[in-house]
């Protein structure tokens, strides 16, 4: 890697992690939680869970003892500079932008946090604003920043097919979540909806601001 070494790499990912969890522990009282829900719920809930505790911690080790590179076969090679150098830096960006966007939505979440695919609680409120503002499924947005970010700065076809997996499975489960959202909100909820978009801001936000 041309321009950040593997070691201080394998420290970001893990401080990152570390970081997430503590915010998860402060702002939603939990830090794992039990997948529940129909098959499609739960195997989501379950990859989540698998991606953010052992793929990326994995990684994190993996880059830190500079080990990555002979054990990954699907490790692409790259030897022109500039390519490298432009998967490096928009990884990067993109990977920690993932983390704070998911940080910020469980902060605005707080006790109104739920597994994916759940519907709301009696207790639980409609958040819009925060993350929620910009779209409807931030953390969602957050997660698949985080597989892609990841893949970029591994250079690793085995972390893209993880978030080409995470992205079908993620888009499998947002109509299941969105239609409890509606049941529970109603028309709430659809004006909600056809004002922001699923998990990127949508052209009437950009209108509105």
């Amino acid at each position: 890697m041309h321009l950040f070494g593997e070691r201080i790499l394998g420290i970001a990912i893990l401080a990152l992690l570390a970081m997430l969890v503590a915010v998860k522990r402060v702002s939603t009282g939990s830090i794992l939680d039990k997948p529940k829900g129909n098959v499609v719920v739960q195997l989501v809930n379950i990859f989540n869970l698998f991606f953010l505790l052992v793929v990326n911690p994995l990684a994190g080790l993996l880059l830190f003892s500079r080990r990555l590179e002979v054990t990954d076969p699907t490790h692409l090679i790259i030897k022109a500079r500039w390519p490298l150098v432009f998967l490096e830096i928009a990884g990067l960006a993109v990977y920690v932008l993932g983390f704070f966007l998911m940080a910020w939505a469980l902060l605005r979440l707080g006790g109104n946090y739920q597994l994916g695919g759940s519907a709301p609680r009696p207790e639980d409120t409609m958040v819009m604003d925060g993350p929620y503002r910009l779209v409807r499924h931030p953390m969602y947005t957050a997660a698949l920043s985080i597989a892609l970010g990841l893949a970029c700065l591994t250079q690793s076809l085995a972390c893209l097919l993880v978030f080409c997996t995470y992205l079908v499975l993620i888009l499998s489960l947002i109509p299941i979540e969105e239609e409890g959202m509606r049941r529970v909100y109603g028309g709430r909820y659809g004006a909600y909806e056809r004002e922001t978009g699923k998990l990127l801001p949508s052209v009437r936000w950009f209108r509105r601001t």
